[in-house]
């Protein structure tokens, strides 16, 4: 068998290392152990590998009956290698140092489950948008992986207050501030033609905000549609 597809640059990459990119679209782990990846991320595994729905909590589904925002998420355990990925869109891995970060849940792939995560209150503005946004703060020592639709920009904030659509930051040093800006030029042009953001999000503080070049996959945002009218296997297990 003959083809351009076995030449090095599709081939599968070996590394020491337990998360390892084999391009800009997946992700391998090596699994001795476990670890939390979104529901529905994997897309290959060798070895003894076990699958299960892992629950928010108590004090996580509270926040969940209140908001409205949920992340589903699945545990990973056992020996072996599995590869993750989401629409194609690009993987980036950031490494946590006693530290901690916030994520738009939509561009949440999978992090070590050695570090701890909650459900972040974002004052209703998810609602609001229609767009199902989940803040998701994760803190500690690991592996966090990330992804974007499209190649990101790591924005440095400072002295001076930094904004984004909030669908398009997907995220964002936990130490910065937040806040969410209402257009009402904008709100009042939906009466007529339409146009203008709605919303808007600002970061204040010494930190970095990571923005994706759109407003986020549209395949994505039809899942968590279906998935909110009772459509998929998460509202089943929620």
């Amino acid at each position: 068998m003959k083809s351009h597809l076995f030449g090095q640059q599709f081939l599968e990459k070996t590394s020491d290392d337990t998360w390892t990119l084999q391009n800009e679209r997946m992700l391998k782990v090596r699994l001795n152990g476990e670890f939390l990846a979104r529901q529905g991320a994997m897309v290959a595994y060798q070895g003894d590998v076990k699958y299960e729905y892992q629950g928010a909590g108590a004090k996580r589904l509270m926040k969940k009956l209140v908001t409205g925002e949920d992340l589903q998420l699945m545990r990973v355990s056992g020996q072996g290698e599995v590869f993750l990925g989401k629409w194609a869109e690009e993987v980036h891995l950031i490494y946590l140092e006693n530290d901690g970060i916030t994520l738009n849940g939509q561009n949440v792939l999978a992090f070590d489950s050695t570090l701890s995560w909650d459900i972040n209150f974002n004052k209703g503005v998810s609602g609001m948008m229609g767009q199902g946004l989940t803040n998701v703060v994760i803190s500690g020592t690991g592996w966090v992986a990330v992804t974007s639709y499209g190649t990101p920009v790591v924005l440095e904030v400072g002295q001076q207050q930094t904004f984004a659509d909030p669908s398009a930051a997907i995220a964002w040093s936990s130490n910065l501030v937040t806040q969410f800006k209402k257009n009402d030029s904008a709100l009042k042009t939906l009466i007529g033609r339409g146009g203008g953001e709605l919303f808007t999000m600002g970061f204040q503080g010494q930190g970095y905000v990571i923005v994706q070049p759109s407003e986020g996959n549209p395949a994505s945002f039809a899942a968590v549609t279906n998935s909110n009218v009772g459509g998929g296997l998460g509202s089943l297990l929620s």
